[in-house]
């Protein structure tokens, strides 16, 4: 998941992190190592009675193991870029999920369910890390929502000089106070698959309009129709897409790490993009934007 300083880092709706429900998490260190050069550590411990705040306000339970016991955080170049989390559900998907920035989770929460989603994990504190929760739109697409604590989220995913596009609202998009998007092996985008992108149109402008319409915004997200990438009975949802150089040439490298190629390379309006999955099935996008050379 993803950071109270870290609250005003993002603007409401931005990506701001995402993490990897996986089996095995030992082999997604191989697997994830292998292919973006990606670097582990253990998430911080934690006092399961100390708010991110220092009070003991009630906004959900404390998480003393929680969604993130046993959990690795991965790092480029020595900055967070994603997580390992293991899976505890055996029915449960083994999944990326993205997590988008908000203030207030139980009031975007409670805006979720009125707009005609639902709330699939209640909100939790994760230490002092923040407040977390799994929401769904009206077709059913699982997102998450995070409300940062000391932990703000990605540090490094934009590798140019342009502070204008960075979706934070100080400025930054990092640790060395960079802009732009796609950098190498980390988050560059995010497209949800939706089987009505109408009822899509109309539900996330009034949720995000801050990332989508606030001063500065660059779109993160975009939508699709299922049927344009996948089989048209496949359920609506997010995928994630890592930014890369060459988004052909690593196809070999996903292969040889023990991943599938889903969906050869296309086009988009967002650049060229393929669709795999890891050593344990869970998929995600290999991005390469148009303007990366």
């Amino acid at each position: 998941m993803a950071g109270s300083e870290g609250s005003a880092a993002y603007a409401e709706g931005a990506p701001c992190w995402i993490d990897a429900q996986l089996p095995d998490v030992e082999a997604g260190k191989r697997f994830y190592g292998g292919l973006f050069g990606w670097t582990f550590e253990p998430f911080d411990p934690f006092n399961p009675f100390e708010s991110f705040e220092g009070r003991q306000e009630a906004e959900g339970p404390y998480a003393p193991a929680g969604p993130y016991a046993d959990a690795v955080r991965a790092c480029l170049d020595g900055e967070p870029v994603a997580a390992l989390v293991p899976k505890r559900d055996g029915r449960m998907p083994t999944v990326w999920t993205v997590y988008f920035a908000t203030p207030d989770v139980r009031g975007m929460a409670d805006r979720i369910r009125k707009g005609g989603g639902q709330v699939v994990t209640a909100p939790v504190r994760v230490g002092p890390y923040g407040v977390g929760a799994l929401v769904a739109d009206p077709e059913g697409a699982v997102f998450g929502l995070w409300q940062a604590g000391t932990h703000p989220g990605f540090s490094r995913h934009r590798d140019t000089g342009d502070t204008g596009d960075t979706g934070r609202t100080d400025g930054t998009s990092g640790a060395d106070g960079t802009g732009g998007t796609g950098r190498p092996g980390t988050f560059g985008w995010v497209e949800l698959y939706a089987r009505d992108t109408a009822t899509a149109e109309a539900f996330y402008p009034g949720l995000f309009h801050d990332a989508l319409f606030g001063p500065g915004a660059t779109r993160e997200f975009g939508r699709a129709h299922i049927s344009d990438v996948f089989p048209a009975e496949m359920p609506p949802h997010f995928l994630v897409h890592f930014g890369v150089r060459d988004c052909e040439a690593l196809l070999g490298t996903v292969a040889r790490l023990g991943g599938r190629v889903r969906v050869p390379p296309f086009e988009t309006s967002y650049g060229r993009v393929a669709v795999v999955s890891d050593n344990q099935g869970a998929s995600f996008a290999l991005f390469e934007r148009r303007d990366a050379a």
